[in-house]
């Protein structure tokens, strides 16, 4: 079997790691025990997570014991890294009902059954129980102030405050690392790379505390060829929960990314093989279409499964085909003298009403055949009635019932 560290190189996960060299020769050796750290932030997963999930399955189906750990305890501090604000607050309910939310979602992934069967933890099962006193005695010494303010994840927040609250959090995550080698002889851990220094920190102290080696590794971010996080859309984030963005939207952003993001796309996002990635990305023309095709349908599979994947695939190929009958229907309470500004926001295809109009004064924006010319249009002006197909562009055809 082919080891997990080539495996993700290849497919082009790894952005950092430390003592490579050490790391392949111990996944070759033994299966590994190691951890991905998810916050309950929301009540769902989004596309930020997907990345860390599809390097744990595939660590998983090369023999490796994966554990994923929901931050029921760091959730209610929040963490500094890559943000210029201190996180909300969140209660102890709205906490346990998130981290329900992420297992179900995992579970398409990654096996928590079966050979090298991933476990869940709740880190919120130690952090709530800790005497403060004997953690700064037992683990404070093992960290360097002047060495953590050198950190990318706290000079971000220098500018607007960084207070002694968000402080602990690069302590309470090696904490966790500490207690999963303790626990499950957890050697390993992995997440995105906005985390190096957090992760560090949890392989250093083993290393200091235990004698014991541990290893640290980072993933690359899916990203723009412009360097924006990939994920974003009209409205909002690109969430994996279908009642948050439905599997068609989720459908039609894979389907609509870059040319030259595809490939890229398809090792990182999906399990098809490299050979077959090549072959799908070898020409840069029109037959990259099959080729988001492809990777949208494989996405959109993992997430929702194989009936959504072809319903919304089917939607896809109706509304650029010009069916009518088999494309998305988005149902709105609106009267038909309702402003096409506000059907198109109202709908999700336009992310505010400045974009919807500066669409509209572009002359990208159709209601069936008619063009709409003003944002002071309406379909009742433009004489398309409650149910028409809104076009925005080429790329986002759906049909409209004003109910």
């Amino acid at each position: 079997m082919k080891n997990a560290l080539d495996i993700l190189k290849e497919r082009g996960f790894v952005k950092q790691t430390v003592y490579e060299d050490d790391l392949k020769k111990l996944l070759e050796s033994e299966s590994v025990p190691f951890y991905v750290g998810f916050d309950p932030t929301a009540d769902s997963l989004h596309i930020g997570h997907y990345i860390p999930i599809m390097a744990m399955a595939h660590m998983q189906r090369a023999g490796h014991k994966p554990i994923a750990l929901i931050g029921g305890g760091t959730a209610m501090i929040g963490d500094p890294s890559g943000r210029t604000d201190m996180r909300k607050m969140m209660t102890k309910e709205t906490i346990k009902h998130n981290c329900e939310c992420f297992v179900k979602q995992m579970g398409r992934f990654i096996r928590f059954d079966g050979e090298n069967a991933a476990i869940l933890v709740n880190n919120a099962d130690w952090l709530t129980e800790l005497n403060y006193i004997d953690f700064l005695r037992d683990f404070g010494i093992y960290f360097s102030v002047n060495k953590m303010l050198s950190c990318d994840c706290f000079k971000t927040r220098y500018e607007r405050g960084l207070n002694f609250l968000e402080f602990n959090y690069m302590l309470m995550q090696a904490y966790d690392f500490y207690m999963l080698y303790k626990k499950y002889g957890c050697k390993l851990e992995l997440g995105g790379n906005d985390q190096w220094s957090n992760i560090l920190a949890g392989a250093d102290v083993i290393r200091r505390k235990e004698s014991v080696d541990a290893y640290a590794m980072t993933f690359t971010l899916l990203e723009t060829s412009d360097g924006h996080k990939m994920g974003k859309t009209a409205k909002g984030a690109l969430w994996l929960d279908p009642e948050k963005t439905t599997p068609y939207e989720f459908y039609q952003y894979f389907r609509n990314v870059e040319d030259v993001k595809t490939a890229e796309c398809l090792r990182l996002l999906t399990f098809l093989e490299l050979d077959e990635i090549d072959a799908l990305t070898a020409h840069n023309d029109e037959r990259m279409n099959k080729a988001k095709e492809r990777l949208a349908y494989e996405v959109t599979k993992l997430v929702h499964g194989e009936a959504e994947a072809e319903k919304a695939q089917a939607q896809a190929r109706a509304a650029f085909g010009g069916n009518e009958a088999e494309m998305q229907i988005i149902e709105l309470s609106l009267p038909v003298t309702t402003t096409v500004v506000d059907i198109m926001t109202a709908a999700g295809v336009a992310s505010s009403k400045s974009e919807a109009r500066r669409l509209i004064d572009g002359g990208g924006v159709r209601l069936g055949a008619v063009k709409a010319g003003t944002p002071a249009d309406t379909p009742e002006s433009l004489g398309v009635g409650k149910s028409f197909v809104l076009h925005k562009g080429k790329k986002v055809h759906v049909r409209i019932e004003l109910k």
